[in-house]
Order: structure tokens, then sequence, then C-alpha cells
């Protein structure tokens, strides 16, 4: 299993984003674990470290929900592709999500920035297949 300096869960289920940050601790699978309830949220966090003095605080992977309110994650990716190449370079985003619609997976796999799609909830095989 591949082991990653820092990554960014962004959910509004806190009990998803316990269970998976959980998840990825016992599995020693990031040194750094950002957790974020709203996509605006982090994208904040994203804008603050755009730079390549604060490179080292960007999440070399990013755990995105697609469903939740305010901004979802096909929004937080519109925005994301704003993004300099410091962030969109170091950034990989992997959707984690619930929906198994076939709309939803073609429309993630259609972005250039999402690496993975995985349902939930996060488990030590996804964490196994994970390689970016």
């Amino acid at each position: 299993m591949a082991s990653y300096k820092r990554i960014m869960l962004i959910d509004d289920n806190e009990t998803d984003n316990v269970i998976n940050e959980e998840i990825i601790k016992s599995n020693s699978f990031a040194d750094t674990i950002d957790v974020f309830n709203t996509g605006q949220a982090a994208l904040d966090y994203l804008q603050a470290h755009a730079t390549p003095e604060l490179e080292g605080k960007l999440p070399e992977i990013i755990f995105l929900d697609i469903n939740m309110p305010i901004m979802n994650g096909f929004e937080f990716l519109e925005e994301f592709e704003k993004f300099n190449l410091t962030v969109t370079n170091k950034c990989r985003i992997i959707i984690l999500t619930a929906s198994v619609q076939s709309k939803d997976i073609d429309r993630a796999a259609s972005s250039k920035y999402v690496k993975l799609y995985l349902g939930k909830p996060l488990n030590i095989r996804h964490l196994n297949a994970i390689d970016i």
C-alpha cells in the first residue's frame, strides 16, 4: 500500500469523515489528514496554499464526495480546474461517494483531474488500489 504525506477528505457527513479518517490512520495511508465539511472550505484552504512556498501543505490526494449541500463535488471540480499548476499538478482527486448513478460516474470520468471513482464506504481494498 502506498503512503502519502498529506490527504484531504471533503464530505458533509461527519460520521463518514470520522470513519474514513480512522481507516486512513489505522492503515498508515497518510501522515496528515485535513477534513472539510464543505467544498468551499476546502477550496479556501487550497487557495491559501497555492504557492510554491506553501506547496508542502497541499494534499497529494483529495477524497471528494459528490452529494453535498451548497457546493456539490462537481461544482468543487469546476472551481478546482481554475487553480494554478502548483495545485492541479500536486493534488489528485478521488471521488468517494455513495452514488452509483452512471451519469455521475461518466461525469467524473470526463474530468482530467479525477483519477479514481470509489463507492462508500472507504475500506482497505480501496486504499490498496490507490497508487497515484
